[in-house]
C-alpha cells in the first residue's frame, strides 16, 4: 500500500507579488512531500497568504477562512503575508489556525504547516507517515531550493526583482509589512529566470517597488539595465512588467521597449492615484499631475501599440468635485486602455486614516463609477482600433484564450471548411503570431493555418 501525501490548498489574496510568493511556499511544500489540492473539501490543510492593502483585504481573507473551516472542519489553516504580519493576534485567535507566519518566508511557511499537521488524526496513518518524513526532512535552508522553477498551473511565470518599498504614500500600508525595498542580484534573477523560462514563454517582472530595483545593492543599477540584461540573455522569453511608476521610466528603458520588438511587452501599469496636485500632495505621491501626464504622451509617442493602465483612488480625504474634475480630465486626455478605480478605503495605521474631510462613501463610490465607465468605453475604442492588425499572444488555460503584447485578453480562433481537417488546439507553452479580428466589445485573434508558432532559440541557455 503506497504513501499518501498530505494534501495542501493554497489562497492568495492580492498582488502578483503575493502570487510569486504563494509558489516559492508551494514549491516547498511539495518539497517535502506535500501535494497541491484545488479542492476545499480535499485538503488537511491550507495555507492563506493574506493581503493588507485595504481592511477589507483583512476581512476577507478571515471571512475566507471562517468559510473552509465549515466546509471542512478538519482542515488546518496556517496563515501569511502582509496582513499577518500586522494583525498575527487576529488570527492566531482564529478557529482552526494552526500557525501564523509573519510575512512571507516560505520556509517558515513549510515548517508551520508541517508542524501543525504533526500528531493530529487528519488524514490516516498513511498522511501522518507523510508528516513525520517530511519533519525529517525540515531545514533551516529551503528543500525546494531558493530559486522558484515553475508557476502552478499558469502560461505567464511571475519574476520578483524586489520586495519592499521606500516610499512613504499617506494610504499604504504594504510597506509596514514588507519593509524598505530590497534588491535580488542580478545573477540571481537571471538563475530564476532561466529555471522559469522552461515552462512559461512569458515573464512578469513584479515587485512591490520594482522602480527602486537596484538602489540597494553594492554595485547599483537600475530596472532598466536589468531589463536589458535579460533580454541578452534570454531570447526566446517575452518579458512584461508589473506596475511601475511613470516618472521612474528612463529613456533606457522606454527605448527598450520602443526597440524590442515586442520582446519588451508594450504594456505599462503606471499608478496616477488622483489627477490633482493637492490631492497628490496629501497623498504623499512624489509627482506632480504634470509629469505624469508629460511622461505618459511621451512614451505614447514612442509606443504606437500600448497597453496602459493605472491605478485611481476617488475620494481621499479632502477631495473636492474640482479634484475629481482635474482627475477625469486627465483620465480623458491620456491614452488609457484600462483602469483599476476604487473609493478610499482608510487603512488602520496609516497617515491617511487621520486626515481630515472625510469625503462620503457614497461620493466616492460615485467618482468611482463614473471612471470606471470612462475606461471601460477608452478600452472599447482601443480595441476597436486594434481590430484588423498583428499581435503576438500568450495562450491561457486550454489555449481558448490569449494575452496580447499590450494585454488584450482575446479569443483564439481557426478558420476551417467543411473541407478542410479540424486544426489541434495551438500549445500553450508558446508565443503565437496572428491577426486581430472582432470589435470592440469582442476582440478574438486568428491563429491559423499553422498558428505561426515563435519557438525557442536552440542556442538559448536552459541551465
Amino acid at each position: 500500500m503506497g504513501e499518501e501525501s498530505f494534501r495542501v490548498l493554497f489562497r492568495t489574496f492580492g498582488c502578483k507579488a503575493n502570487q510569486y510568493d504563494t509558489e516559492r511556499m508551494r514549491q516547498e511544500l511539495e518539497a517535502l512531500g506535500a501535494r497541491t489540492e484545488g479542492a476545499t473539501a480535499r485538503a488537511h490543510l491550507c495555507v492563506v497568504n493574506t493581503c493588507t492593502v485595504t481592511n477589507q483585504a483583512d476581512a476577507d481573507a478571515r471571512r475566507f477562512i471562517r468559510r473552509i473551516r465549515r466546509e471542512n472542519p478538519g482542515v488546518r489553516v496556517v496563515v501569511a503575508g502582509c496582513s499577518s504580519a500586522l494583525r498575527p493576534e487576529d488570527y492566531r485567535r482564529m478557529d482552526g489556525v494552526v500557525g501564523v507566519v509573519e510575512g512571507h518566508d516560505p520556509v517558515e511557511v513549510a515548517r508551520s504547516a508541517v508542524l501543525g499537521l504533526e500528531g493530529t488524526a487528519v488524514g490516516g496513518p498513511l498522511v501522518r507517515l507523510g508528516v513525520r518524513r517530511a519533519l525529517d526532512r525540515m531545514d533551516h535552508e529551503p528543500v525546494g531550493g531558493e530559486l522558484l522553477n515553475r508557476r502552478e498551473g499558469g502560461t505567464r511565470g511571475w519574476l520578483k526583482v524586489q520586495d519592499g518599498c521606500d516610499r512613504r504614500c499617506s494610504f499604504c500600508a504594504t510597506r509596514l509589512a514588507r519593509g524598505g525595498s530590497r534588491s535580488r542580484p542580478p545573477e540571481e534573477i537571471l538563475a530564476e529566470a532561466r529555471l522559469l523560462s522552461r515552462s512559461h514563454p512569458e515573464l512578469v517582472i513584479t515587485g512591490i517597488h520594482v522602480g527602486h530595483y537596484g538602489r540597494d545593492l553594492p554595485e547599483k543599477t537600475t530596472l532598466s539595465k536589468l531589463v536589458g540584461f535579460l533580454l541578452r540573455e534570454l531570447p526566446q522569453v517575452r518579458l512584461r512588467l508589473g506596475s511601475v511608476e511613470a516618472t521612474e521610466i528612463d529613456d533606457l528603458l522606454l527605448e527598450i521597449l520602443a526597440t524590442s520588438d515586442g520582446r519588451l511587452a508594450p504594456h505599462l501599469h503606471m499608478p496616477l492615484q488622483s489627477g490633482s496636485d493637492a490631492v497628490l500632495r496629501r497623498m504623499r505621491r512624489w509627482h506632480t499631475r504634470e509629469q505624469y501626464r508629460a511622461r505618459t504622451l511621451e512614451i505614447a509617442r514612442a509606443l504606437p501599440v500600448l497597453g496602459l493602465g493605472a491605478d485611481i483612488i476617488t475620494g481621499f480625504p479632502g477631495e473636492t468635485e474640482e479634484d475629481h474634475a482635474l482627475t477625469r480630465g486627465l483620465v480623458e486626455e491620456l491614452p488609457f486602455t484600462y483602469l483599476h478605480v476604487f473609493p478610499f478605503s482608510p487603512r488602520d495605521g496609516t497617515a491617511a486614516a487621520e486626515l481630515p474631510d472625510p469625503v462620503p462613501q457614497r461620493i466616492a463610490g460615485e467618482r468611482s463609477r463614473e471612471l470606471r465607465e470612462l475606461g471601460l468605453e477608452k478600452g472599447r475604442r482601443y480595441r476597436e482600433a486594434r481590430s484588423g492588425g498583428p499581435a503576438l499572444v500568450v495562450l491561457e488555460g486550454h489555449g481558448g484564450w490569449g494575452l496580447t503584447e499590450d494585454y488584450l485578453r482575446v479569443e483564439v480562433r481557426s478558420r476551417s471548411t467543411g473541407t478542410e481537417p479540424r486544426e489541434l488546439p495551438p500549445p500553450p507553452g508558446f508565443l503565437h503570431r496572428g491577426h486581430l479580428g472582432g470589435d470592440g466589445d469582442h476582440l478574438y485573434i486568428d491563429l491559423s493555418p499553422s498558428f505561426r508558432l515563435i519557438e525557442p532559440e536552440p542556442s538559448s541557455p536552459t541551465t
